[in-house]
């Protein structure tokens, strides 16, 4: 894996949108950039890396505006990076590497969740629970190795220039029993150390509240400095996940998440809620 799939094709749909604005042919920009056509292919239909130069030289022959041309480059080089998570791909589905890579170099984490507290949010034990129960023929060495990807994941809450995070979560997963009552306890008060983080905003959505756009399921939008046409929104399943990245309708999930926000409980009460549910459990 040389880069994140969802992040090689966005550059290479963003690339064939620029030239096919400007009614050139691939031939057209071999004749302009040297780049063969046999390449250009590749590039624009996520079958191979780009590499930064060949990104430059066709963000300029293309006219980009300086803003964009760093956009471009900037999601090549970022692209090209090994982080961390390259020592767990034998027990990572590719999507799961396309998570960590993209909220490496995300400035913005919006997310809607329903039975479960998010991933950048679990402790040890709470994942371990949950991956213990909804894996799929795991290892227990397996789920320790998922586990730790987990719980390093959340290293970007905390970094220098941190990760910015609005979550809402569903009544229903802060009064289930995941790993029972110690485990459940401590991961309560762990959303509220981590709500008392200056880039985290926690949300509550009451099981009683009326219809709201939330109830099509959970989802997540991943946003970035560079621009809102390189944003993504994922809808993880069980067993696979569906990344999204056609603008109109990333649109539609940045309205529905801002609706949502809007039908939650503001952050006071929030965080009134969990304490309590928290006191609760003995």
């Amino acid at each position: 894996m040389t880069a994140p799939t969802v992040r090689r094709r966005q550059l290479g749909a963003q690339l064939r949108a620029l030239r096919e604005e400007l009614s050139l042919t691939l031939e057209d920009v071999e004749k302009r950039t040297g780049i063969t056509t046999a390449k250009l292919s590749r590039i624009e239909n996520a079958k191979s890396a780009a590499k930064v130069p060949d990104v430059e030289l066709l963000a300029d022959t293309y006219g980009c505006d300086a803003k964009l041309r760093d956009a471009l480059t900037s999601v090549t080089r970022d692209g090209s990076k090994r982080g961390w998570w390259f020592n767990y791909l034998d027990v990572l589905a590719p999507w799961v590497a396309d998570q960590i890579s993209l909220e490496s170099s995300a400035s913005m984490f919006r997310t809607y969740e329903v039975t479960l507290i998010p991933g950048l949010f679990q402790t040890a034990d709470y994942a371990r629970a949950v991956i213990t129960r909804l894996g799929v023929g795991l290892s227990g060495t397996d789920i320790e190795a998922r586990v730790r990807v987990r719980r390093e994941r959340q290293s970007v809450l905390t970094q220098p220039n941190p990760l910015e995070v609005w979550a809402v979560i569903h009544e229903t997963a802060l009064r289930s029993q995941v790993g029972g009552p110690r485990t459940m306890r401590e991961q309560l008060q762990n959303l509220l150390d981590l709500a008392a983080l200056p880039n985290v905003t926690l949300q509550v959505m009451p099981a009683d509240a009326p219809a709201h756009r939330g109830m099509s399921g959970p989802f997540t939008i991943l946003g970035f400095a560079e621009g809102a046409a390189l944003d993504v929104v994922l809808l993880e399943g069980m067993l696979s996940s569906e990344w999204i990245e056609d603008t109109e309708r990333i649109t539609a999930y940045d309205r529905a998440f801002r609706e949502i926000t809007a039908d939650a409980w503001p952050l006071e009460k929030s965080l009134e809620f969990i304490a309590q549910q928290k006191e609760k459990i003995t």
